[in-house]
Formats: C-alpha cells, structure tokens, sequence
C-alpha cells in the first residue's frame, strides 16, 4: 500500500530556477522571443510563466555569475502526500530543510539528488490571475495567446547530467515515486540515460550520464524544456532565432525516446533550452513496462530523423566544469 501511494505523491513539475550571468539578454530571449509573461520581480529574480501554466510561475530567472540550474520543484498531490515524501527524503539522508515558501508558494521541503541538483518539494502554490488585457473568452486557459514572439503553450520537463544515471534514477524513484519509462543501457548493464515520470507524459525528469566529467556532485543542467504543441512552430521559431543571433544547437529533430519532435538552442545566458513540436507519445498503462534502448541502438534512441547531434550536445552542461572544479 504504501509503495502504490508513493506513486502519486507527486503531481507534477512545477517550476525550475536558472542562473544567467546576462539576465537583460536572458530575458529578452525567453517574453519577446518565446513569448513568456513575466509575473513579478523580486531582488536578482524574475518569475516568468507560459500562456498555458496555471501557476503563478513556471521559470525563475537569477542573476549569478555564472548559468545554470537554481532549482527544481515538484508539486506533491496534497498536504499528507508532501508530508509522506518529507519523511522519507529526511530518512535517506538527501533532505536539506523547510523554507517558508518564495514568490508563488508557500512552504517547501528542500531536498538534492545524489549528483547534488537543488529540489524542492511542496503543495501550497498561487494560481495566475491574468489581468484585463489578457483574460481570454477559453474558460479553461489561464489567459490568452501572445501577441510577442512564438509563444510556448507550457513547461515541459527538465534534463540533468549525472555521473551516475542509475543512482540517480533510482533515488527518485525510491524517494519520490517517479517511474521509470525509457532508458539506453550499455552492455555492462550501466544506463546512459534514464526517462521518469509521475504523470501519463513520457518524462518530466531525465538523467543524462555527463560525457563532460567524471566529476561527481556537480549538479549540472543539460537542458529546460518548454512545449508548443506543433511542429510547425519550430520552424517558425528557427527563422525568428536565426533572425536575432540566437545559436541553434540542433535540430529540428526527432527522438526516438519520447518520440518527440524538437530542436536545441543556447539562451544568451548559456543555457541550453530544448522546444518541443509535440507530445510524443502519453503512457496511460498502469502496469507499463519501460522501453528499452541497448547500447547498439543509441543513435536510434536519440535521433530518429535529423542532422546527428553536435558533440557539444553530450559534452556541454551549465555551470561549466571548470567553474566548479577549477583550472590547472
């Protein structure tokens, strides 16, 4: 019983923070580029959302230094469900503390990964409350579309590197009830890549093994990944980013993980950022049995059509490796 609880105890993604050394630039990128609404500003942060998130923010941008991941947060389903998680993330000996919430929630139990990513998990959030000028005739959309940019629909998953996929893949799962749905995995049994979830989408979590590093600890991001719904609109956005000096990584694209069509680009902070054209595919089959992608099929799993990935695709994370560990 209590494993089956723990399986939905967590509800969803809910937010992730990112540093960016440039955060004029970085926020231009993401509301006149991606169409994103900012919703408040407080000390070095800026709480942005897309047209279809619900919650008050589904980004936070923070003037560091240097890029990278701030944090991540996941929404428990209720107050006992958040509770469940505390105690068991106290037991395993990755739990940090309570905060007494930020801009757009209340309290939350801040927790890390055994690779050291910031989390935190929590129930109490605001809802948006679009203003006169945004509210929209759909009763079911939080406000209407932008007018500025290629706006994306909502926020999709985030991509960690680790230097083990496996220990980390299982802390979640163990933890926090997220299920395993693809991974590729190497003739020693070893996993490149892991794929989770806690709701019928294909991932809201990935770890991706970090080919930059055999440092461990370091908390790298790979990737924020944010949603449109049709493909068509990545091609609209490569012209327009294309148009403003915005490297495109890669892509368009499709994965074979996940299915999904998408393309790659660098925020002007230093992030990457990956947009989605679709859902790929939905897992609602309780008894689901993850796929599984050998070490011979990597290049299938990760392209299914499209140009290959640049080497920097496997190689660059934010903060950069030598900000963390420093330079002989």
């Amino acid at each position: 019983m209590e494993k089956e609880l723990k399986r939905f105890d967590v509800a969803q993604l809910a937010h992730v923070e990112i540093f960016t050394p440039r955060p004029d630039e970085t926020l231009w990128f993401f509301k006149d580029l991606l169409g994103m609404t900012e919703t408040a500003r407080e000390g070095q942060s800026v709480y942005l959302r897309s047209y279809e998130d619900f919650y008050h923010h589904s980004l936070k941008v923070t003037e560091r230094n240097e890029p990278g991941l701030g944090h991540v947060s996941w929404r428990a389903s209720s107050k006992a469900a958040l509770e469940r998680r505390v105690l068991d993330l106290q037991k395993s000996g990755y739990g940090k503390n309570w905060i007494e919430g930020d801009l757009g929630h209340g309290e939350a139990f801040q927790f890390v990964t055994p690779d050291n990513h910031q989390m935190e998990i929590l129930f109490d959030l605001d809802y948006y409350q679009a203003p006169d000028s945004e509210k929209t005739v759909l009763n079911n959309r939080p406000q209407k579309r932008p007018n500025k940019g290629i706006p994306v629909r909502r926020i999709d998953h985030v991509n960690l590197l680790s230097s083990d996929v496996t220990v980390n893949k299982n802390f979640m799962a163990d933890e926090l009830g997220f299920r395993l749905r693809e991974h590729v995995v190497r003739k020693d049994g070893s996993e490149i890549g892991a794929w989770q979830s806690v709701s019928p989408l294909v991932h809201e979590l990935a770890f991706m093994a970090d080919q930059g590093t055999a440092e461990k600890g370091l908390g790298r991001l790979h990737h924020v990944a944010f949603w449109y719904g049709f493909p068509q609109h990545l091609h609209d956005l490569s012209e327009l980013l294309t148009e403003n000096d915005i490297p495109i990584e890669a892509g368009p694209l499709k994965h074979g993980v996940s299915q999904a069509m998408c393309m790659y680009v660098m925020e002007p902070g230093g992030n990457r950022i990956e947009l989605f054209g679709d859902s790929g595919y939905l897992i609602f089959d309780p008894d689901w049995k993850p796929v599984t992608w050998s070490e011979e099929e990597t290049e299938k799993a990760i392209i299914f059509y499209g140009a290959p990935l640049p080497d920097s695709y496997f190689k660059y994370g934010t903060p950069s490796v030598s900000s963390l560990v420093g330079k002989k």
